[in-house]
């Protein structure tokens, strides 16, 4: 039995054109330039202007509202009719008595023009794997040997360790490259690569790696002797810091022991850590925001790459013009003219979103200074007042997912250093006198206490707790813990120095 029911729902969907200004907004500066490259190579009708233009721009947030209800649900593609291709309006884009359409412009007055003729340094990276191969040149190996010695390298971790098994790369280069090869001579090869640079590079696990350094050391020196018989004889006693049995077994007394490990703690557990291949936007850390103390005085100015100078390119403009004049409007020039004003109107829209970004990132780092105005003043942590994403979201009325969007990719440069957003951001742990504190605050006491503590007796969670206790701080021991933790600091037990 069929049944007609009517029912109302309240629902919210985002827009194609919100969606993009999320993944907008997320995008650091040190990959914007990319971004908007990408947006330029796909929408021939936006273009880097040239000359700062008058017209000035409507409210951002006022400007994509009504783009996105105008022009949210268009679609790119003409459907084809007869009444499309009739009704066509470009009164909008075209204006009476000016030569020139009212153009969008992206440049603010405030950002000034970057010397165009300065210098950027460009850094040159050898790659890791890059390094390696280099070095075979060394070895008098025949054409087959040499694939073999490629196939080794490049089974090598980014960090220098050769994890794959040898049968495994035997394996490889029979199924891949039909090379006939034994584990035996693959153990050889391998042999001569460990004496590569980078010291300690293929190694199959760490204790491998520290004993490859240590062989490069001078072996009459008694402390590199030392350091070679605990890792090798007594390694997980080292990494427990179990020093007494260590003592014991070697016949060893405290000075010859403080030497040998002096030796270790020198040696380098990942020897390709220095050459691994880092993505662009990880490896640099670009400011979005810069704070100047001026005699009390806080300024917040924004990156000027995040203000990129955009316009509508001419050449499109000048199309819709000599259609405007012309008599005779056949479908093909019909056609022409909507695949036109879909990409204008696309490239205002993204003119819009990078005006919106830039808005928002002001907003947004501007609550941000006002609210932790005492540590931009002092660079002390201990300033700091506990902040979560709400208290932002209140004062700039963004969403709090917004506002987490800005703090997890962007960075701040102070006369202090340069900062994620997210480290403004912490919980709140009451004192005995009631008040609310930062757990930053309390990190950075506990981190304190820890430094200055006597490394041959380090204190442990228990005491920590009742130190800070007795600073007022009403904190349990399994939160010093988890705060140590975070701080990534070891155990009492780990941090016990000779």
């Amino acid at each position: 039995m069929l049944k007609q029911t009517q029912q109302q729902k309240l629902l919210q969907k985002l827009s194609p054109q919100q969606i993009q200004l999320m993944k907008l907004l997320q995008v650091p500066t040190a990959v914007l330039e990319e971004r908007i490259k990408e947006e330029l190579e796909e929408n021939p009708a936006l273009e880097y202007g040239e000359e700062a233009h008058e017209d000035e721009f409507k409210d951002p947030q006022e400007e994509f509202n009504s783009a996105d209800t105008e022009e949210g649900d268009d679609e790119f593609e003409p459907d084809g009719s007869e009444n499309e291709y009739d009704n066509i309006d470009i009164s909008e884009y075209v204006s009476e008595g000016d030569d020139d359409i009212a153009d969008y412009k992206l440049r603010d007055d405030n950002y000034p023009d970057q010397d165009e003729n300065k210098t950027i340094p460009v850094r040159v990276e050898t790659s890791f794997h890059e390094h390696l191969l280099g070095q075979l040149g060394m070895l008098e190996l025949d054409d087959r040997q040499n694939s073999i010695a490629e196939q080794i390298i490049g089974s090598i971790d980014d960090d220098g360790y050769l994890r794959r098994e040898v049968s495994a790369i035997v394996d490889d280069l029979s199924f891949s490259q039909n090379v006939v090869t034994d584990e035996d001579e693959i153990r050889d090869l391998i042999r001569k690569i460990q004496d590569f640079d980078p010291p300690g590079v293929a190694a199959t696990d760490l204790k491998e790696c520290l004993l490859l350094q240590l062989k490069r050391k001078p072996q009459d020196d008694p402390g590199v002797l030392g350091a070679y018989q605990i890792l090798e004889n007594y390694f997980d006693e080292f990494t427990k810091k179990h020093y007494e049995k260590i003592q014991k077994g070697l016949n060893m007394n405290d000075e010859g022991l403080k030497e040998a490990i002096g030796q270790i703690i020198r040696l380098t557990p990942k020897p390709g850590g220095n050459f691994a291949t880092l993505n662009k936007a990880e490896s640099y850390v670009v400011p979005d925001f810069f704070i100047l103390n001026n005699n009390g005085k806080l300024e917040l100015t924004l990156n000027s790459k995040n203000a990129p100078d955009l316009r509508i390119s001419e050449g499109y403009r000048d199309m819709l013009k000599e259609y405007d004049r012309g008599d005779k409007k056949d479908k093909r020039q019909k056609e022409a003219v909507l695949f036109i004003k879909q990409k204008i109107d696309a490239a205002k829209w993204f003119i819009d979103a990078i005006k919106q970004r830039q808005h928002t990132l002001l907003s947004t780092m501007e609550s941000i200074m006002s609210y932790q105005r005492e540590f931009f003043l002092t660079g002390d942590e201990t300033t700091m007042r506990p902040m979560i994403l709400k208290d932002i979201a209140d004062i700039t009325q963004l969403d709090i997912s917004t506002v987490s969007r800005v703090a997890n990719s962007k960075y701040v440069q102070t006369e202090f250093g340069t900062f994620k957003l997210k480290f403004f951001f912490s919980e709140s742990l009451s004192t005995d006198s009631g008040e609310e504190v930062s757990t930053r605050e309390v990190k950075k006491i506990l981190s304190d206490l820890i430094e200055g503590e006597n490394k041959r007796k380090p204190l442990s969670d228990e005491n920590l707790t009742k130190m800070l206790q007795d600073k007022g701080y009403n904190i349990a021991r399994r939160t010093v813990a988890k705060y140590r933790e975070q701080l990534n600091i070891p155990v009492a037990r780990l941090r016990k120095e000779l």
